[in-house]
């Protein structure tokens, strides 16, 4: 049977409308959560490469302070005390905002803040927002001078004489196959949703300090954020998940191990590692939490790394 072109000719647009329509609405029917992981992967945003390579030490920036755009999110007060030379003071929520308006050579980003916790989270927000060298500075600025030392009043040993802390025992197991954060927007394109989710990241520091976790330790998802062997050798605190550092991530589905029912609080050594993934999952829609100075506010005498040393001499300063 010989057939009409003008037959097929209408067959095929109808076909292709149908797909076009039915393309449309998967696109409109996709979550804020589903749009932004996927912008995320596909620009190189997921967790692998934003928490990589992300800190640095005051030995490796003195002397070379010029090869950077340095951010101290300090205080003015503590800034005008003395800063790192040719740091530039802004807080913390300008962060990016500073670096668009004042970084003209295209400098990598140091940001320098009390501890380097808050400077963790900065760090994030300068790389979703494109910013992807940014860097902080390891001890914040209690590792460039003593005067300014955040860390040694709050390393302490809380874990090791609490009740919650499980020493030896296995972790809690893993969960698997949570449902998907609620992120509530009206915007519809990824680049746009995690803009929108940088400035939830900025709008302040999210941490909880280790007595208040390790009291009612059961009112948290809780990610004790080091290797399986650390987690046998020095405990954990009761609950606890054990997730290997670079396994959290949204293209291994990695995130189906997190409630978005519960407050999520993640643990590392210095509270410095936890503070980068905290950052990262608010940008996420997670309700997260970094629990404060890590470790070394619960373990510290049994530390065999990782462990904060007060500095024996300063860098120079502005």
């Amino acid at each position: 049977m010989k057939l009409d072109w003008r037959l097929v000719l209408v067959l095929v647009l109808a076909l292709g409308f149908m797909v076009s329509c039915e393309s449309t609405d998967d696109e409109e029917d996709a979550t804020a959560f589903e749009t932004l992981s996927k912008y995320m992967v596909e620009n190189d945003y997921d967790a692998t490469t934003v928490v990589a390579d992300w800190i640095t030490t005051a030995s490796a920036i003195s002397g070379n302070e010029a090869d950077f755009f340095i951010l101290d999110i300090r205080s003015a007060e503590k800034y005008a005390e003395g800063h790192i030379p040719g740091a530039v003071n802004c807080a913390y929520a300008d962060v990016v905002t500073t670096v668009e308006a004042k970084n003209t050579s295209d400098l990598p980003v140091l940001v320098a803040c009390y501890s380097g916790q808050s400077a963790a989270h900065a760090v994030v927000a300068l790389r979703l927002s494109g910013y992807t060298d940014a860097k902080s500075v390891k001890w914040g600025m209690s590792g460039w001078a003593g005067q300014f030392d955040s860390w040694s009043g709050n390393v302490g040993n809380a874990g090791t004489t609490s009740s919650n802390w499980t020493f030896p025992a296995d972790p809690a197991a893993l969960l698997s196959d949570n449902e998907d954060p609620v992120i509530n927007t009206d915007l519809t394109d990824g680049a746009a949703i995690l803009a929108e989710r940088v400035d939830a990241i900025l709008a302040g520091f999210k941490g909880v300090s280790a007595s208040t976790v390790l009291d009612a330790p059961a009112n948290y998802q809780i990610i004790n954020y080091w290797g399986a062997t650390d987690n046998s050798d020095y405990g954990h605190i009761a609950g606890a998940h054990q997730v290997t550092p670079g396994t959290l991530t949204i293209a291994n589905d990695g995130l189906d191990i997190l409630d978005p029912a519960q407050q999520i609080v993640t643990y590392c050594w210095t509270g410095q590692t936890s503070s980068m993934m905290t950052a990262w999952l608010t940008a996420l829609g997670y309700d997260a939490l970094s629990l404060k100075f890590g470790a070394n506010s619960m373990i510290y005498d049994n530390l065999q790394a990782h462990q904060w040393a007060a500095l024996t001499s300063d860098f120079p300063m502005e």
